[in-house]
């Protein structure tokens, strides 16, 4: 009986499946970071509404709104996705915060994840990770606790979430820390967004009957 030649096996890096090249990159948020990730095979998943939120707009919008994020708050990229992390809690509030600053009544694309939620991991920095795989623009930095890097909504005495404010507006213009965190973060990216919905429509050809 003639002796059975094994198959050639594949180069590592294309033998890997995806679940198992996702352990290194666990670990890093995990140990590094202290961020939940979820549970199971496959990519590595960050769930949000524990330490961070995230507000998710398009990319050209969101390379014009950098400018009134502080320099320490990460930003991911993924494909013409721009993530923004913020405070926890954040994505509750964005509605209400819409319609306080008059855009809620808009289609922005601009939207937010928050508690119960999750998105996926960006390679860390200085990995190589798959095409199409998302990015960290501006990574956390490990050891370092990301709370204090993110926009927040204003702390008012005596007064609860936006949600819970009646007319809402009142208070946040009586505060002068108005203009800065998650406010002025929420109304630059609006704006930005709306102009590149209104540049995308301006080159749509016109319909004709």
């Amino acid at each position: 009986m003639a002796p059975t030649v094994p198959q050639p096996r594949a180069p590592f890096e294309q033998s890997r499946a995806p679940f198992e090249q996702s352990g290194p990159v666990r670990q890093w948020y995990e140990n590094e970071l202290g961020w939940a990730t979820a549970p199971g095979p496959g990519p590595v998943r960050l769930l949000t509404g524990l330490r961070f939120d995230v507000l998710e707009l398009p990319a050209e919008a969101g390379f014009a709104a950098l400018r009134h994020l502080g320099p320490k708050a990460p930003v991911a990229l993924r494909g013409e996705t721009m993530r923004l992390l913020v405070s926890a809690g954040s994505a509750e509030e964005l509605p209400g915060l819409l319609d306080w600053l008059e855009w809620g009544h808009i289609p922005l694309g601009l939207t937010a994840v928050g508690a119960g939620g999750r998105i996926d991991a960006p390679t860390p920095p200085g990995w190589s990770g798959s095409r199409g795989a998302a990015v960290w623009l501006r990574p956390p930095e490990p050891g370092c606790e990301v709370e204090p890097t993110l926009p927040a909504l204003p702390s008012l005495p005596g007064v609860g979430p936006l949600s819970e404010v009646g007319g809402g507006g009142t208070a946040l213009h009586s505060d002068p820390a108005v203009g800065s965190g998650l406010v002025r973060l929420v109304d630059t990216a609006a704006t930005h967004c709306h102009r590149v919905r209104l540049r995308r429509r301006s080159r749509q050809p016109l319909a004709f009957s």
